[in-house]
Formats: structure tokens, sequence, C-alpha cells
């Protein structure tokens, strides 16, 4: 087998005895003649991960993790059979992409949550937050001139864990207070927003630039200028992704706890005493 190398530690793959390899061979009928290594062979390893994650997760969460387990696979497979090959056919990746990620959405928070009013307004605040940052990652990928019409889909995942983290909560306060008024629900999920977004920014920022930090290593070791980093066609991408994903997060929480705190507390009427329902209108 021969080994390819570019002369780049970033690309090239090292063996040593002993490593298993996928390899590339070539064949005049049955005879081979050549062999190309490709990467380290890692699929068993990858499906003892999948499988320990999986196990862990339904002991945690029992029932709750079958369908996190379900939506995980869903998400996978609508991405690999429908996104992509839409792309290969050149339809338009922006709403494409924005489609798929709203119905992933619904699917997902309903697997979560069964299809009730804690799924309708997380689903509704995760709606509101992803236009926001499509919208902002179509005008800024062309005032960077750069195309990327993938923004929004990296960072649906961080809104929609938002807008559920908000939607629980919300839930329980109305659950714990019945006679809760929607504003003061309102009020209860922005203050939980607040304290969320404050490190939810920041996990975006780490999961964008975590595979970046060998490049980052190559400016640092090269001594290039953080103006000239800054300006990188590369660079610049992440940075818009951090920014407009951010900024659908801040826009989420107050849309999520608005229709959370309408929703869920929406139906009672605080009696001294005792709690109501509201009659509907006309009755």
């Amino acid at each position: 087998g021969v080994n390819m190398l570019n002369g780049s530690l970033e690309q090239d793959t090292l063996f040593a005895p002993g490593d298993r390899a996928r390899v590339v061979g070539s064949h005049d009928g049955d005879a081979i003649t050549n062999v190309t290594m490709s990467d380290h062979y890692r699929l068993g390893w990858e499906a003892v991960l999948a499988a320990a994650f999986a196990l862990f997760l339904i002991l945690f969460a029992g029932r709750t993790g079958v369908r996190a387990l379900a939506s995980f696979a869903l998400t996978i497979l609508a991405m690999w059979k429908i996104l992509v090959p839409l792309y290969l056919r050149g339809f338009n990746p922006i709403w494409i992409g924005l489609a798929l990620t709203l119905f992933l959405t619904v699917m997902i928070i309903g697997l979560v949550y069964g299809f009730d009013r804690r799924c309708l307004a997380a689903v509704s605040g995760s709606f509101l937050g992803i236009a926001v940052t499509c919208v902002l990652g179509v005008i800024f990928t062309d005032l960077f001139q750069i195309y990327m019409a993938s923004i929004f889909l990296g960072a649906s995942g961080a809104v929609m864990d938002l807008s559920v983290d908000i939607t629980s909560a919300v839930y329980e306060v109305v659950e714990k207070r019945p006679d809760l008024d929607w504003r003061e629900a309102v009020k209860s999920g922005l203050n939980v927003g607040r304290a969320a977004m404050g490190t939810m920014t920041t996990t975006l920022l780490f999961a964008y630039s975590g595979g970046y930090i060998a490049l980052l290593m190559v400016f640092m070791a090269q001594g290039t200028p953080l103006d000239h980093m800054l300006n990188y066609k590369y660079v610049a991408a992440e940075i818009i992704h951090t920014v407009v994903g951010s900024f659908g997060l801040v826009t989420v929480a107050p849309f999520t706890a608005l229709t959370a705190g309408r929703l869920l507390a929406g139906g009672k009427a605080k009696i001294p005493g005792k709690t109501v329902d509201k009659p509907a209108s006309g009755v």
C-alpha cells in the first residue's frame, strides 16, 4: 500500500505498524495493480460510541430518551436523504434549508413534548428565532461577499434548545401556580431566557471555533496579524455563524416567553381563593 503525503500535518495521515487502514484498490482483472491508504479505519469504534450514547440516554431519560434518539435519527436521515440531494440538484438552498429546518423543529419538539400546547409554544418561538437568523444570514453573507445558505441551519439547534428550556420553565411555573396571570408567566420565561442566553452564545462560539484550533495555531505560529486573520473568508464565515446565530438566540427568548405565557397560562383567570377557566368568546 502507498500512503501519499502532501506535507501538511493537518491533512496527512500517518500510520504505525498494527494500525487498521481503509484502502482504495485499483484492479486489472483479478490482479491488484495499486493500493492507496486513505485513512484509519474507525467504523468499529464509531459504532461502539453510538451504542454507548444510546444506552446511557435511554437509561437516564427512559421514554424521553427513546424519543430523543428517534429525533436524532430523523435529523440525520432528513439531511442525508433530503437536504443534500436537493442541494445537489440545484434547488434554492435557502428555501430548502429553511423548510427542512422548520419541519425538523416541529418533529423534534413534538417527539420530546408530544403535540400539545407546550409543543406549539416552543415551535412558535423557534420559528420566529430561526426566521430572524435566516434573514440576517442572507443579508450579511451578501455584505461580507460570502456565499453560505446554512447559517440558520447551524444555529437552529441552539435556538430550539433555548425555546424548549423556556417553554419547560414556564410550564412548570404554571403547573405549580395555576392561578398565575399570563403576564407573570411571560416575565418568568424572560428571566429564564436572560440567564440562558449568556451561556448559549458562548456555546455557539465554542461549537464553531472548535474545528479551527489547528488553523488558529498556524496563524499564531506564522505571526499573522489579527486584521489579516479577520479578513480571511473562512474566518469571516465563522464570525457570521457565531454572531448571526447569537442574534437568533437573543430574539427567540422573548418570542418563546411570550408564546409560552399566552398558550400555557392565558386560559386561566386569577380570582381570590380559586382559579377558574376563562369563558370562551361569545359564551
